[in-house]
């Protein structure tokens, strides 16, 4: 298993566990870079410590502070937003160039949402 494999693994285990989303945010918002297949992916962790890291190893994310979305804000709301704008969805992004898997919103819900119906 490929490290973004491991981490996307442990994205859905922890959000179904824990019932949030973590994103980062800075005074212009959330951020949205090109991320795999040239798209634009907004990224989002598993755990506060996890979006910690990268604010503190990505020089890019210097300034940036934790955001705690809760989990049914997040299917309510950020998935049909960001479906809409055309965006992915960075799964638990990490090391210093902050990468990993990038999915569409909806396959992140259907994945974490699969975890939750089975504990």
């Amino acid at each position: 298993m490929s490290i973004s494999s491991a981490q996307a693994s442990a994205f859905y285990k922890e959000v179904a566990e824990n019932g949030v989303v973590w994103g980062i945010k800075d005074s212009g918002g959330f951020p949205a870079p090109h991320g795999t297949e040239d798209k634009r992916t907004m990224p989002f962790w598993s755990s506060r410590s996890r979006a910690q890291a990268v604010i503190e190893n990505v020089g890019a994310y210097e300034g940036f502070e934790p955001v705690a979305i809760p989990w049914t804000e997040f299917c309510e709301r950020w998935v049909p937003g960001l479906s809409k704008d055309g965006l992915l969805a960075g799964i638990n992004w990490s090391g210093k160039r902050a990468t990993g898997f990038d999915i569409h919103p909806s396959e992140l819900q259907k994945n974490v949402e699969a975890l939750r119906n089975n504990t």
